[in-house]
């Protein structure tokens, strides 16, 4: 009889569990698609559960650009191995319309850039707008191509809120700013 009330059992439907809704201030509500150094396609709520940094980058850009890569990786090297497993960073690019992916591609190549935790990203220009407003990023793009923008670092919780910010850029990150990431990193 057992037997059998346990072959039932294991014959009806399991309840699906919904995802509760993200928080009105998640910055991963957004709806846009945005496409990785692989070509891959996604939103940004399939980031939902991993605390990361996230900024806005171009490829292109000789100066400010890569001392944001520089900052990220001074904050990993700051964390132990643990911490480090746990951080994720997504980029994203201000210059959708140069920056394809084999042009994110190209920095993750040539910066060596862990694509397991790492994201470079494109979206359309709309995308870039809104992602932009609500990371805090003001840019504007000049006649040569270049862009003026705001550089930082921004901690995202794992729910997509946003934690904490940095402009100060370099190999050595912002002490207050790191406090930031590892408490994030322990919940």
């Amino acid at each position: 009889m057992k037997r059998m009330m346990l072959s039932l059992l294991l014959m009806l439907p399991l309840p699906v569990l919904a995802t509760p809704p993200l928080a009105p201030e998640s910055v991963l509500q957004i709806n846009n698609r945005f496409t990785d150094q692989n070509g891959q396609d996604f939103v940004l709520a399939s980031r939902r559960g991993n605390t990361q940094l996230v900024a806005m980058f171009y490829t292109s850009c000789r100066y400010v650009c890569p001392l944001i890569i520089d900052s990220a990786f001074g904050v990993e090297r700051s964390l132990s191995a643990d911490e480090r497993r746990k951080l994720h960073v997504l980029l994203v690019s201000l210059d959708p319309a140069r920056d394809t992916p084999e042009a994110l591609m190209s920095v993750v190549a040539k910066r060596h850039i862990d694509t397991r935790r790492w994201t470079l990203a494109r979206t359309d220009d709309a995308g870039v707008r809104v992602f932009a407003a609500l990371i805090g990023t003001r840019y504007r793009k000049l006649s040569d191509g270049d862009f003026n923008h705001t550089s930082a670092l921004v901690l995202l919780d794992a729910e997509g809120r946003v934690l904490a910010r940095t402009e100060t850029l370099g190999a050595i990150p912002d002490p207050e700013f790191l406090a930031k990431v590892k408490r994030a990193l322990q919940q």
